[in-house]
């Protein structure tokens, strides 16, 4: 089957209600484009489009989605979010700051208000440092003392539903479960107080069970800090049940955008159909 975008392509378009309360823009990106070729500074037919003039907003308080198969452009959109890759084309605007055009101190200020959670919590935490230190590195890299660090540390360990906090504070990564780390990397990002966290598939090296577990803590966490979040996955059946809206990935561009259920059950792209075929059986309970 070919690949076509919606008569209507909803690409570019933050899909949110017009009727739904406006909260603040966390996070806007316009016109966004990013190529890697063979020759570093140089443009060519040969380069690849890995994100393709991408325009998407996310507000406080909002999980938005980011669906697609592996080499969508999802990861590098994320790099680019983060300021960790400068687009050829196009702006990032995150609380209203232009990365591209903040000094190296300032884009390291911003950053500080954002938060990555990897895939693998088996590689993302430091074997050799105890939970305590692990959580704590956000507020260490802001120059708070080790002294001051103990309360909010216990606190997001707390929040995270890691119990009892101290016990867990002591301990390394070997000795968590798979679902414990990933807690962890949640409490890591939480002790920040970041404004947008950028989930990049936190569950997939997850069973089903602990899969649930992460995915209510994010709901929880969007709902107890008005936390936003984009919540990169492949798998529609998880996008639709933690995202407030969906946006569909393909080859770089943006093919459908929108309400999370509106995108499931009134699809408009031939791609996002194909996604859903894949996802047929799971939509209704992805993590049973």
């Amino acid at each position: 089957m070919s690949v076509n975008q919606a008569s209507e392509p909803a690409a570019g378009g933050s899909g949110a209600s017009p009727d739904a309360p406006q909260r603040k823009v966390v996070l806007q990106l316009d016109g966004v484009s990013k190529s890697f070729g063979s020759r570093r500074g140089q443009r060519s037919r040969s380069d690849i489009r890995a994100v393709d003039d991408v325009s998407l907003t996310v507000e406080e308080g909002e999980v938005v989605a980011l669906v697609g198969e592996s080499g969508a452009g999802k990861s590098t959109l994320a790099r680019l979010i983060l300021g960790l890759e400068q687009p050829d084309e196009g702006t990032v605007r995150f609380d209203g700051l232009d990365l591209n055009a903040l000094s190296w101190r300032g884009l390291r200020r911003a950053r500080q208000r954002m938060h990555l959670v990897l895939q693998d919590p088996y590689q993302s935490l430091h074997p050799g440092l105890r939970v305590e230190s692990l959580v704590g590195e956000p507020l260490a890299l802001r120059g708070v003392f080790r002294a001051d660090r103990a309360a909010p540390v216990r606190s997001a360990v707390e929040q995270v539903a890691l119990h009892p906090a101290p016990t867990f504070c002591r301990r390394f990564p070997h000795q968590l479960s798979g679902g414990q780390r990933q807690r962890v990397a949640l409490a890591r990002a939480l002790v920040a107080e970041p404004k947008l966290v950028i989930a990049d598939e936190p569950t997939s090296m997850l069973d089903a069970s602990l899969c649930a577990g992460i995915l209510e803590l994010i709901l929880g966490i969007r709902d107890r800090f008005g936390t936003a979040f984009v919540y990169i996955t492949h798998d529609l059946a998880l996008a639709r049940w933690v995202s407030d809206r969906m946006i569909v990935m393909h080859r770089g561009k943006i093919v459908e955008a929108g309400p999370s259920d509106e995108v499931v059950f009134h699809p408009r792209s031939d791609y996002t159909r194909l996604l859903l075929a894949a996802s047929e059986g799971e939509l209704d309970h992805p993590a049973s």
